[in-house]
């Protein structure tokens, strides 16, 4: 080893001798910092293979995509594990983030929420330590929502704010987490907890700049739009607030419908069709709200959630109109919806 902390005191001979070794040694430096396991193009391969997955989230069956992406992850582990230089170990738990995210929201639409909240809690992490804050922010607004499912209001608050703490103050996403809060103050019965999170996510969505960002080429702002109509009918519902409910359920369903086809969302137009459902059915009209849920549950994507939100309105409409036909058919049409989805997720959910 070079000590050139010798220098001072050297011949200029000597000193050339150590400048020379000096220079060699810095040679190695280089050589050990760009050695790597990683092909030139690995990380341009995970790249386009995150955005193929998430394109895949809405379209295909999500145990399928689960089984695909937790496949990834496992590979993006093994790299890390691997000789990489800094840079790359960056992009690659970032890469990791990304992944873990997108399994965290196909978890919980298997119906997984352990699971679902175990990869959000990996994706934060995983973008704390890449240094990506907009990564962390999404993982949290995943954790908001599963909480929220799971009837965990004051958790999924406390996602929503962790969320916050990191997101871009100019992004959809920051509206976002704030209607996710005010979804949570309305479902842990806080009408002016709601009040004011829905007021910040409205101010917030004013102050976006005229064009939005993308996630993985695809354009986010629908999903400030669609947080702002259709978390809304959801909580005035959870606050009683029928009419204002039905108001929201029919803005939120008509703007999912004239979404264009590559961002239509099966899941959130059935979640939609049930919140619409249920503001019928607690404004006294139970043949609207039988054919809502209908049409709901016959979506080209029930996920849990979709299931979960179905229960509220069978168990409504069971209780308050226990008599009618009509509501028997939709209860026997929940119970095949619910039989034909077990079992859900994949045993395998280790190297995450």
């Amino acid at each position: 080893m070079v000590k050139i902390a010798g220098l001072a005191l050297a011949s200029p001979a000597a000193a050339a001798q150590i400048l020379e070794e000096a220079a060699v040694e810095a040679m190695e430096f280089t050589r050990q910092a760009e050695a790597t396991l990683l092909g030139s193009g690995t990380l341009d391969h995970l790249d386009l293979a995150v955005t193929e997955f998430n394109r895949a989230y809405s379209l295909k069956p999500p145990r399928a995509v689960f089984d695909a992406v937790l496949e990834y992850r496992r590979k993006v582990d093994r790299f890390l594990k691997t000789d990489r230089t800094l840079p790359q170990e960056r992009d690659l738990r970032v890469f990791a983030g990304w992944l873990s995210e997108l399994l965290a929201w196909l978890a919980h639409d298997l119906g997984n929420a352990r699971t679902g909240l175990a990869f959000a809690t990996d994706a934060f992490v995983q973008g704390q330590q890449a240094g990506h804050g907009q990564l962390c922010a999404w993982a949290m607004d995943a954790a908001a929502s599963i909480n929220l499912y799971e009837q965990r209001p004051v958790k999924a608050r406390e996602a929503a704010l962790k969320g916050l703490a990191e997101a871009p103050a100019e992004h959809p996403l920051t509206v976002r987490l704030h209607a996710q809060a005010a979804r949570a103050a309305a479902a842990d019965g806080d009408a002016e907890g709601f009040t004011t999170a829905f007021q910040a996510a409205e101010d917030a969505y004013r102050f976006l700049p005229p064009r939005a960002p993308r996630r993985f080429g695809m354009d986010v702002l629908p999903l400030a739009d669609y947080a702002l109509t259709s978390y809304p009918a959801t909580s005035c519902i959870w606050l009683g607030q029928a009419e204002q409910a039905r108001q929201h359920a029919e803005h939120a369903l008509a703007t999912y419908e004239a979404a264009p086809a590559a961002s239509r969302s099966p899941s959130r137009e059935a979640i939609a069709r049930i919140d619409l459902a249920i503001a019928h059915a607690q404004l006294g009209n139970p043949d609207d709200a039988v054919t809502l849920g209908h049409q709901a549950l016959d979506s080209a994507r029930v996920v849990d959630s979709v299931r979960n939100r179905a229960r509220d309105l069978t168990t409504f409409l069971t209780r308050c109109y226990p008599r009618q036909t009509a509501v028997e058919s939709l209860r026997e049409h929940m119970a095949a919806i619910d039989a034909a989805a077990r079992p859900n997720l994949p045993a395998a959910t280790s190297g995450a």
